[in-house]
This record gives C-alpha cells, structure tokens and sequence, in this order.
C-alpha cells in the first residue's frame, strides 16, 4: 500500500523526493560522462560535443542549480527551527564545495590541458551558496525577477569577449578559450535563484505543502534517495572510475 504523506508533519528534516530527483541527475551524470569518456579516448563515433549531447547535459546541470537552490531554503529554515546558525553552515558547505572544484581545476588540467575546467559547475555551485544565502529571506519576487534577468542575459554575456580571465566567473572571458565544463553565474546563478523561490513557496517554513504518495522505501528510489545525499562524493570519484576502467581496458586489449 502507498502511504501518503502528511505535507505538514515531515518524518525526517531530508525530504526522499528532493534527495531522489538529485540522485536521478547523478545517474544522468555518470551516463553522460562515460558517454563523454569514450569520445574522448576514440571509443565512440558519437557526436558528444554537438548541440543535443550538450543540452542534454545543460538540463543535467540545470536539475542540480536548480535543487541546489530548493535545498537551500529548506536547509536554512530548518537550521534555524533548531537553534543553529544557519550561516556558518552554508559557508562552511560553500567553501567546501568550491575547494572540491578547485581540486576538479587541477585534475582536469593534467588530463586535458588548456581546456580544463576553471569555473565548472562545482565552482558556480559554492559561489551560488554563499550568493543565495541572502536571497532566502528576500521578497521572493526580488527573487523571481533577478533570476530570470540572470537567466535572459546568459546568451547575451557569451557573446562578450575581453582579453583577460578575470570576469570569467560571470560569464565573459577571452576570445577563442575552452573549458570541458563551464558554469559562469550569469545566467546558472539566476536557475539556483528559481530554485530558492520555488523552494520558499513550495516548502514554505520547511516542509511540503503538498501531499504525496509516500515512496522512500521503494528500492529504485531508496537507490536514488542515496546516490543524491552523496551527489558530491560521487562526483568526485565517477570520473577517474570510469576513465581508469575505460583505459586500463584498452591498455590489455579489451576494445
């Protein structure tokens, strides 16, 4: 029998739908990875770098930025209702993660070269916490506008070139660059604000406002509910997992 949950009483302060639907873009993720893997060692005659391989992990990163910015609100109104600062725990989460992209910066140089990755989307995500942060008490039409400005301006910022790299965060950078993986806050950051808005209305003080058949405890999304609580874990260790595996196999004549 399917349960459905009581949308003002929460069972746990982690809510399986929102750690399931991450979980469900890190199996997206990896797909488009190994995919990306077997390009890049000549495994496949797949076009990963034209335009449809590439929106479909645009929509990947977009999932992410945008839960990203749903759990946010949740987590710091729920750190509040306990007592705890929830500003030390989002720098604390912020800084973190974009130590983790720096670690991805550095990897990703060795292994590709030039086009390594210096504003990914584990840079955009740390930066976009820190950002946030500020906006889940705003008017959330403040919100909604400013997100949606961010948004309309990415296809507008990428056509600005200048001869450094110093504004490659917010989407401008040299003429000619390449990056295997590039998030600049104009226009991500205006999805991660979509999301605290719609965490905010959706969640409001925290919890759902809405019912839904309880699922948690099928296994597909138990499955699911783990891959997202450990999203950044597994972003971390997928990569050289797949390329060591994808090597190693053809160093002993596998493919």
């Amino acid at each position: 029998m399917i349960r459905m949950d009581n949308p003002a009483r929460p069972t746990s302060p982690r809510l399986w739908e929102i750690d399931a639907l991450r979980g469900l873009a890190v199996v997206a993720m990896i797909f488009f990875h190994f995919m990306w893997d077997l390009w890049f060692l000549g495994l496949t005659s797949e076009n990963i770098p034209g335009a449809g391989w590439q929106s479909f992990a645009r929509g990947i990163g977009a999932t992410f930025t945008f839960l990203l910015g749903v759990s946010l609100t949740l987590s710091v109104v729920q750190l509040r209702a306990r007592g705890r600062d929830p500003w030390r725990s989002t720098l604390r989460r912020g800084l973190t993660i974009l130590g983790c992209g720096m670690v991805i910066s550095i990897g990703t140089y060795f292994f590709v070269g030039d086009e390594y990755v210096r504003f990914g989307i584990l840079h955009h995500a740390g930066v976009a916490l820190l950002l946030g942060y500020w906006f889940v008490n705003m008017p959330i039409g403040v919100t909604l506008v400013l997100g949606a400005v961010l948004i309309v301006a990415g296809p507008y910022v990428s056509n600005v070139f200048v001869d450094h790299a110093w504004l490659l965060p917010f989407g401008i950078f040299p003429h000619g660059m390449g990056m295997v993986d590039y998030y600049p806050l104009v226009p991500w950051f205006g999805v991660a604000l979509l999301g605290i808005a719609a965490g905010r209305v959706v969640y409001a003080g925290g919890v759902r406002r809405f019912a839904l058949p309880d699922l948690s405890m099928s296994k597909p999304i138990a499955w699911l509910r783990l891959l997202g609580r450990n999203s950044l874990v597994v972003y971390l260790v997928h990569q050289p997992l797949l390329i060591g595996v994808l090597m190693g196999g053809r160093a002993i004549g596998l493919w």
